[in-house]
């Protein structure tokens, strides 16, 4: 983990894979504790950077404050400063989310994560004065969240604004997915603040955000396959580029299937289920087409997870037409050494800059094409 160069920041900086958690709930709805922290013990024994909780695939508006509080406590309690936790701290206005971030620096979180106000979609004057406000009356670093697909956007200006006048912020998420909005933030901010994280959301984008130069992801199929989330980002800090490519097109059919085939988050859902835990059904209710719907995509899930040797097939059988994949990683961590981290192998020979391009061209080529 590197560390922050900026003399008010009092965390890390930002970098590598932080997974968006899921909770697990019982069959009253309830936080079900234990499967909860067995998961996160399995997420950093697979290999993931940091946790990311109560975030948009910790649904965390359909739990009560008093809820995302304990999960935080939670995962803090079991993390135990393995790796760093961003903490989901957006509250419906600035007084409710300066005292979340209060709370969540008293419990030991590495930083916040505050999404831009939603409902009301407010200008970016707007914008700057609400970060603004809480980034001033803030003990924690602030990490801003664009998600323009359910809040306010963040543009560039108003970006580059923020970094340049509130020390306390210390990088964006951004789920947009947009490559050349990601590019526009990194070349306005990045010679002035080499300290500031930028982290994409978008999954589909992942190899090509890392190689414009992205510090990582926050990544809701991490939770699923944090093994693939990982090796992805270990390719491309090696330069491995053409492997990285071929796995990048692996994770968005997962990725495809998980979020375009039922309500955002159940596919993720039921993806950490066909994992091997007890995540319970979520908070947002189903009509009955639509649990038919869920159990259809449990067997394609199941199909695609099996094909890379992360679970056993269903009992139905796969469609041969899947063929194989391009990679398999039999149910072990990617690496994995007996200490529990990530072996770095043999640094390879660079890429020249044309190499570099062709693939990049290649990559938004394909993620362009309808699948």
């Amino acid at each position: 983990m590197q560390l922050s160069t900026n003399p008010k920041s009092n965390s890390q900086k930002l970098r590598g894979i932080l997974t968006p958690n899921i909770v697990p709930l019982d069959d009253q709805g309830r936080i079900h504790e234990s499967e909860l922290r067995r998961y996160v013990d399995w997420l950093i024994a697979q290999g993931v950077h940091g946790l990311y909780p109560n975030g948009s695939t910790g649904e965390f508006l359909r739990f009560t404050a008093d809820e995302r509080r304990e999960i935080m406590r939670i995962i803090l309690d079991q993390v135990r400063g393995r790796v760093p936790v961003l903490a989901g701290a957006a509250e419906a206005n600035t007084r409710e989310t300066i005292r979340a971030c209060e709370t969540y620096f008293d419990m030991g979180a590495t930083a916040v994560a505050i999404v831009s106000p939603f409902y009301y979609k407010l200008s970016p004057r707007a914008v700057y004065a609400y970060f603004k406000e809480i980034a001033d009356n803030t003990p924690i670093d602030v990490t801003l969240y664009n998600i323009p697909l359910f809040a306010s956007p963040i543009d560039v200006p108003t970006v580059e604004r923020l970094a340049f006048d509130c020390p306390k912020i210390v990088g964006i998420k951004d789920s947009s997915g947009d490559l050349p909005h990601m590019a526009r933030m990194i070349q306005a901010i990045r010679p002035h603040r080499p300290e500031f994280s930028f982290l994409t959301g978008w999954d589909a984008a992942l190899v090509p955000m890392l190689l414009m130069g992205c510090d990582g992801g926050t990544n809701a199929s991490s939770g699923v396959v944090p093994e693939i989330t990982r090796k992805l980002f270990d390719l491309c800090e090696l330069g491995q580029y053409q492997e990285a490519r071929e796995i990048q097109f692996e994770l968005i059919t997962l990725f495809d299937a998980m979020i375009g085939a039922a309500e955002f988050p159940d596919g993720f859902r039921l993806g950490v289920r066909l994992r091997g835990f007890e995540t319970g059904a979520g908070r947002q209710p189903l009509t009955a087409e639509q649990q038919s719907e869920l159990t259809k995509l449990a067997d394609t899930l199941q199909c695609l997870l099996a094909r890379h040797g992360l679970t056993n097939a269903p009992h139905s059988g796969c469609d041969p037409k899947m063929g194989p994949a391009a990679f398999t990683f039999g149910g072990t961590p990617l690496a994995s050494s007996p200490s529990g981290k990530a072996e770095t192998p043999p640094v390879p020979t660079p890429l020249t800059e044309d190499q570099l391009t062709q693939i990049v061209q290649t990559v938004l080529t394909e993620l362009g094409r309808p699948r």
